[in-house]
């Protein structure tokens, strides 16, 4: 199948409007009626709450999910979260994940779908000491990497690469990482060079990706919930990426004092650090002059993704575009 930008410009008006007219993308959601119940929602973030989270947090602390008519109740993630088996069976509406995962998920047989982007690009990499021989992917060869095994480009580097390389299941922490000045670990460059900032590390990051191999970081849901609710799954995206241009554009203090207030060991200069860092790297907003923007995911950049992982017979079914990515009806009744 062959899917158009114009498909493309589509999907980005029905996530990141929602039903109805369009409006502009700054002004307030339309408020909902006082006698309407509030539809209830749950929606598990990827991580114990953060910066990276912070638009959804933005989006509870200053009501556009109510006034988006939705009770949305954030749980947080961490070690161990079962975000995909969660969503999948109906114990969260919503989560966060990976676009390669959820497309490696489908080739499980999971009906999971992605509604949204949160992160357009990754912004996982590896950390290495300054010193480090190590300058790209490629020289991870003979090498131990501190990593989660079930990751996805893990085997998409061996085999497009050629290389073999040891695994250390990670910690989630740099203990280790700082005692020994030959470690490379996973990182996400919004959080970890912070930390080793803190303790007097010096430290450079790995790219993980290239233009080939790029996931977005989304929200996800179950594929009937998209199908049947088409309006709650707009209002929930378009509610979410109204908090993220809040976050990132205004006053963070909302979001901030609610992520303080739920995880005791985040810092106000972490956040600031993170929220910096989403910012400068365009990470959520995106690149206007690339045609990104907050929210849309781009149909032929999804597709190239499973080209790569089809091509390096890394996807056990074949997966399609059109069954990884909700389009739900648009609000003329037709379809794009």
């Amino acid at each position: 199948m062959i899917f158009s930008r114009l498909a493309t410009v589509w999907m980005l008006l029905a996530l990141a409007l929602g039903p109805g007219c369009a409006r502009r993308e700054n002004s307030p959601a339309a408020p909902t009626k006082a006698d309407a119940p509030l539809r209830k929602i749950v929606f598990q973030t990827d991580w114990l709450p953060e910066a990276e989270h912070g638009g959804f947090y933005q989006a509870l602390a200053k009501g556009f999910y109510r006034e988006a008519g939705l009770e949305v109740e954030i749980l947080p993630g961490g070690p161990g979260a079962t975000i995909k088996s969660s969503v999948a069976t109906g114990r969260a509406d919503f989560g966060m994940n990976r676009s390669d995962d959820v497309i490696m998920a489908a080739s499980q047989g999971l009906p999971l779908v992605m509604v949204g982007a949160v992160l357009l690009h990754d912004p996982e990499a590896l950390l290495v000491h300054e010193a480090s021989p190590v300058k790209s992917v490629r020289d991870l060869a003979g090498r131990t990497v501190i990593a989660p095994p079930s990751m996805t480009w893990i085997p998409y580097v061996q085999k497009k690469y050629g290389i073999a390389f040891d695994l250390k299941r990670t910690a989630y922490g740099l203990t280790a990482f700082f005692a020994d000045e030959n470690a490379i670990q996973q990182c996400i460059v919004t959080s970890e060079p912070y930390f080793a900032a803190q303790h007097g590390v010096r430290v450079r990051t790995v790219s993980l990706t290239d233009e080939d191999y790029d996931p977005y970081h989304t929200i996800i849901c179950r594929r009937e919930l998209a199908r049947t609710e088409p309006d709650l799954v707009r209002a929930f995206v378009a509610a979410s990426v109204r908090g993220w241009r809040d976050y990132l554009t205004g006053d963070p203090a909302a979001a901030n004092a609610l992520i303080r207030a739920r995880n005791r060991e985040m810092s106000e200069g972490q956040l600031a650090f993170s929220r910096a860092a989403l910012i400068e790297r365009k990470f959520v907003l995106g690149d206007a002059a690339r045609g990104e923007s907050a929210g849309a995911i781009s149909l032929e950049r999804l597709q190239r993704q499973i080209d790569v992982l089809t091509n390096l017979k890394i996807l056990g079914q074949p997966v399609s575009v059109a069954s990884v990515l909700a389009q739900p009806t648009s609000p003329t009744g037709g379809t794009p």
